[in-house]
């Protein structure tokens, strides 16, 4: 199991070649690849799902949180190898199947198309171009798939006590790993992302 962004350990994206070699040794040993896609799923990384991006195909892809717009819902895809594997009656939950959770789904699976995808990759170059433009002594490069940012953490400070000053200036961001991380919504309008870009300028600048 990969997870191909590391969301929790900093914003990492996996090596190509590691990647490639992982699913080549598990086609020769006919090893099932899972891949996690809770965090880079339905969208965030530039495409639906960000195993697309690196050409493997998994046998089962977990997916969650963006799927529903917010509302509690997740899912897994299972290729032909493991399609039996769960039968109906298998497994049972109590909030299963929720019809206003599954609608909702269905509206953003609507909404997540091409045009839609190629937005997430523009805004997610344009945020990591203008935050390294910024040359902020405490921050350095970025990295990330779309709108899935990692950025760098540099000098005294720690990733904790920007996050808490960024936060009361009125900019939410995440700590991951070492660094900072930025999951703005897929729908998020240049002047918005302008709007944070002046908070993160004024207040670590």
């Amino acid at each position: 199991m990969m997870e191909l962004v590391q969301g929790e350990g900093g914003v990492l994206p996996l090596d190509q070649e590691y990647v490639s070699q992982v699913a080549q040794l598990c086609r020769q040993r006919d090893w099932l690849l899972l891949v996690d896609e809770v965090q880079t799923g339905v969208g965030r990384t530039g495409t639906l799902f960000a195993f697309q991006q690196y050409g493997i195909q998994p046998h089962v892809v977990s997916f969650a949180k963006g799927i529903a717009g917010g509302l509690p819902f997740g899912g897994v895809m299972a290729g032909a190898a493991c399609k039996d594997v769960f039968t109906p009656g298998t497994h049972g939950t109590t909030f299963g199947g929720n019809p206003i959770a599954a609608a909702a789904a269905c509206h953003v699976l609507d909404r997540v198309d091409d045009a839609l995808l190629a937005q997430v990759n523009e805004k997610g170059a344009y945020l990591r171009a203008q935050v390294e433009e910024l040359d902020l002594p405490c921050l350095g490069k970025t990295r990330g798939l779309g709108l899935m940012i990692g950025v760098e953490v540099k000098g005294d400070r720690t990733n904790g006590e920007l996050a808490a000053q960024l936060i009361d200036n009125g900019l939410l961001v995440l700590t991951a790993g070492p660094g900072l991380r930025f999951l703005p919504p897929l729908t998020i309008t240049r002047e918005e992302m302008d709007k944070g870009l002046a908070i993160l300028k004024e207040t670590l600048g």
